[in-house]
């Protein structure tokens, strides 16, 4: 039983403060914010909620969980073009079978994630959704990629840039560390 029960031990790579939960949600909010008001002006009567939702799981990791690989600009950008390419791809080659395309779509966008070096959860769910969106999402074609995809994805890094580089014990990205 004890054995069992390790297997749900804390693992967390933040400090759990009340100042990095508060600058997690104050990310979090204007990241979400932000790409939601731009893309809901320049794509009316488009399928929102569903670009959101790989956002959404981005938001966790980029202002959530920082420090994570997963969470670092190379994978939040290159994952999601990537992943975004390969699923309108999908969808235009096979797009008559949403089953099978929708796995494929997944399952390419993951490897040509992992051989880039860009492996970014969200990245699936952006793969997924230019496959299963609606027909509007499936009549921006390769506009996708561009927006919302590649813009929500820029607007949530600087917008990480600048929240996760306020507080003075957090920085953005891994690479930078900031001098005490």
């Amino acid at each position: 039983m004890k054995r069992f029960f390790k297997k749900f031990k804390k693992i967390n790579t933040e400090k759990i403060a009340i100042e990095n939960l508060i600058w997690s949600w104050i990310g979090s909010f204007i990241g979400i914010l932000s790409i939601s008001f731009i893309h809901f002006n320049f794509l009316k009567d488009t399928d929102l909620s569903l670009i959101i939702g790989s956002f959404g799981a981005s938001a966790v990791l980029i202002y959530g969980a920082l420090h994570s690989p997963m969470a670092q600009p190379r994978n939040l950008i290159g994952g999601h073009i990537l992943s975004a390419i390969i699923g309108v791809a999908c969808f235009k080659i096979c797009g008559e079978y949403i089953w099978l395309c929708s796995a494929f779509a997944v399952a390419s966008a993951i490897l040509v994630m992992q051989l880039t070096l860009t492996l970014h959860p969200p990245g699936g769910a952006t793969a997924l959704i230019a496959v299963i969106g609606s027909e509007q999402i499936h009549n921006l074609g390769f506009l996708y990629v561009l927006i919302p995809v590649a813009s929500g994805a820029f607007i949530m890094y600087f917008i990480a840039l600048i929240i996760n580089n306020i507080p003075k014990k957090r920085y953005y990205p891994n690479s930078k560390e900031k001098l005490d």
